[in-house]
């Protein structure tokens, strides 16, 4: 039995900020390669060339850096946007939500991709067909589009996920007590460097696990109507 020195609690509480940073981010990048993906397929140029460029921005940066960038200049930007209105008082943004949009914008990026893929795989003709259903491209898009896209793109986000519940752990560095920085913490208090950094691995092992099988639940779903077909 390990002994953790009576900072299994701190560890616990640690590990369910990752979880929280982890959804959070999860939730705001798919939002995000959604809206990349649909730029860059668009037929405006302009539009085309901010989504191509937010992808071969984010993904060009290693992602300590993007950390660092939204942290910092999200505060500098607020203070800015503040000195508008008069008010001068120091304001700094949480390291929860700089964690959450930094690793939500690298999600993005790379899901962006992913998206885009899984749209070009869809046959033109189902989105014909649509409309000449007289279905708007808006219902085309949520009847017909978005839930092939989603069961084409998933096992990629999965992978994507996997990376991000890791990344969590650069979040550290501007003081998010998230499980890397409680487990420093603890590694400083105990002098125990090998019993808390593997305690934290298995807890990611852990973590990743149950994700991964969540993951391969929703791919059985999603293929279920697909696999009927092609029974």
């Amino acid at each position: 039995m390990i002994d953790l020195h009576g900072f299994g609690a701190l560890l616990l509480a640690g590990t369910m900020v990752t979880l929280q940073l982890a959804l959070a981010a999860l939730a705001l990048g798919l939002i995000l390669g959604l809206l990349g993906a649909t730029a860059k397929l668009s037929e405006l140029a302009p539009v085309r060339l901010l989504g191509n460029g937010y992808s071969t921005l984010v993904r060009g940066l290693p992602e300590f850096l993007v950390v660092l960038t939204f942290y910092f200049g999200a505060t500098d930007a607020l203070m800015g946007v503040a000195s508008w209105f008069g008010y001068d008082e120091y304001i700094e943004v949480s390291a929860f939500a700089a964690g959450t949009t930094a690793l939500g914008f690298i999600f993005g990026a790379y899901a962006s991709e992913l998206f885009r893929g899984a749209i070009i795989a869809i046959p033109p003709g189902q989105a014909e067909a649509a409309r000449a259903l007289g279905m708007t491209r808006r219902q085309t898009f949520s009847r017909i589009t978005l839930p092939q896209v989603w069961r084409i793109a998933l096992p990629g986000l999965g992978n994507l996920f996997m990376i991000l519940m890791k990344d969590t752990a650069l979040v550290s560095v501007v003081g998010l007590e998230e499980l890397m920085r409680v487990t420093a913490f603890a590694v400083g208090r105990s002098k125990e460097p090998f019993t808390f950094y593997l305690t934290a691995a298995v807890i990611y092992l852990i973590l990743t696990s149950i994700a991964s099988y969540g993951l391969r639940r929703l791919e059985k779903r999603a293929s279920l109507g697909v696999r009927e077909l092609s029974a």
